[in-house]
């Protein structure tokens, strides 16, 4: 839209299929959103305007409300789905806190996609050689690129906690501050937008994928969750002694009986699972414990005050308005349902069967498909419009044949 038509007031209308379009741009059935296919009003967040400072010429970006002409939200927006949640909590008297961890790889441009990605040529010439990880020299070589991130996160108001190199070849992190979750969504969106903007501008390309090189750890994208009272601003998993509450325990129970159903909402494509077949980095589990990485839900070491819960299951390939949704939405159904969590693990340990999670995106869509826990929570239009436009990317990928069925299983009898 123009700047002088957004100034105006003049309303942004879009189809209702265009929320669950396709990775390819395909769509589901029209009976997924309506036979009509009639439009949404996309409302402008008057908190969220940002003028771009990578644009060469004057550019601003407005994140939006997908809203009916009713002025209900869409119950296909996953930002409407999350300030839902919020709103449940707010209705307890009570205020969800979070902070999300984003992994992400910086290769070299890749325009042949049956090729691997490479990492790219540093200031000193060289590719990284995967001998860099937490290392405070490891980014030397993409210094120009890093600067201009950090200028333009200044520029869009976005605060940063700390930045590292990861485990992978030419893979970072950063670990934004915790805050408001529709905040903490709109921020990380916003950052993985700008990641790929700067880095074209560079000759770089920023990868967000799950599992984007094989025998090397993926991307990840861990939600840290607090619940505290709204008035008050007090952690409600910690009691006046500096204690875990019932209501830290209630939480956990929901993740629990949360993650198996909703796994398709954390790991939504079909390279999520390359990474979650790793049983150390990427925990396929619902299992938890204190400071065990091996868990799919992990409590950090911290002070009563700081006491949360991190679900590592998310990838950095996630919706993080719905990645945060789910998670949030599982935790409060434990709380309102008073739900134990099993005991906790630590050290070395065998995943119950009852804590195992789906590890293909088949098996994740078909748990969501039957789950009566989500569509109680996010209703069953969001539900079966998520599952059958999932549902068209497992196909596309299905009617690919890969390189290794072509060099393995070519020369079997």
């Amino acid at each position: 839209m123009t700047g002088a038509g957004f100034l105006e007031g003049r309303r942004l209308q879009m189809a209702r299929g265009v929320l669950l379009q396709c990775i390819m741009g395909g769509y589901p059935e029209s009976r997924f959103y309506g036979s009509d296919d009639g439009d949404l009003a996309l409302v402008p967040d008057p908190a969220h305007i940002y003028p771009l400072p990578w644009s060469q010429q004057p550019r601003a970006l407005a994140i939006c409300d997908a809203d009916e002409f009713s002025g209900e939200s869409s119950r296909l927006s996953t930002r409407g789905q999350l300030k839902a949640v919020i709103a449940r909590y707010a209705a307890r008297g009570l205020a969800p806190v979070v902070a999300t961890e984003l992994e992400f790889f910086v290769f070299a441009p890749n325009p042949d996609p049956t090729q691997p990605f490479r990492p790219p040529v540093g200031l000193d010439g060289r590719r990284e050689d995967g001998f860099s990880a937490f290392s405070i020299s490891s980014n030397n070589g993409l210094r120009p690129f890093f600067s201009e991130v950090y200028e333009c996160m200044a520029a869009l108001g976005l605060p940063r906690d700390t930045f590292m190199h990861e485990m992978g070849v030419s893979q970072f992190e950063i670990n934004l501050l915790h805050g408001d979750p529709l905040l903490l969504a709109d921020q990380t969106f916003l950052f993985k937008h700008l990641l790929k903007e700067v880095a074209l501008k560079h000759g770089l390309t920023v990868v967000c994928m799950a599992k984007p090189l094989a025998h090397t750890a993926g991307s990840s994208m861990h939600i840290h969750q607090s619940v505290v009272e709204a008035h008050s601003g007090r952690n409600v998993f910690s009691d006046q002694a500096g204690e875990p509450t019932a209501t830290f325990r209630h939480f956990i129970g929901g993740q629990q009986a949360g993650m198996a159903d909703f796994t398709a909402l954390f790991a939504p494509n079909v390279n999520s699972y390359q990474r979650l077949c790793h049983p150390y980095a990427s925990p396929n589990n619902a299992c938890w414990s204190h400071d065990n990485r091996a868990a799919g839900l992990r409590i950090p070491a911290s002070s009563p005050v700081a006491r949360r819960v991190e679900n590592r299951l998310p990838g950095a390939d996630a919706n993080p308005y719905l990645a945060i949704a789910a998670s949030l939405a599982a935790g409060l159904y434990g709380i309102e349902n008073e739900l134990e969590p099993t005991a906790a693990i630590q050290g070395e340990f065998d995943v119950p069967d009852s804590l195992s999670l789906p590890c293909t995106l088949h098996a994740a869509l078909e748990r969501l498909k039957r789950s009566h826990l989500a569509m109680e929570l996010f209703g069953k239009e969001f539900i079966e419009g998520y599952v059958a436009s999932k549902t068209l990317e497992l196909t596309s990928f299905y009617d690919e044949i890969t390189p290794w069925e072509r060099r393995v299983l070519a020369a079997q009898a």
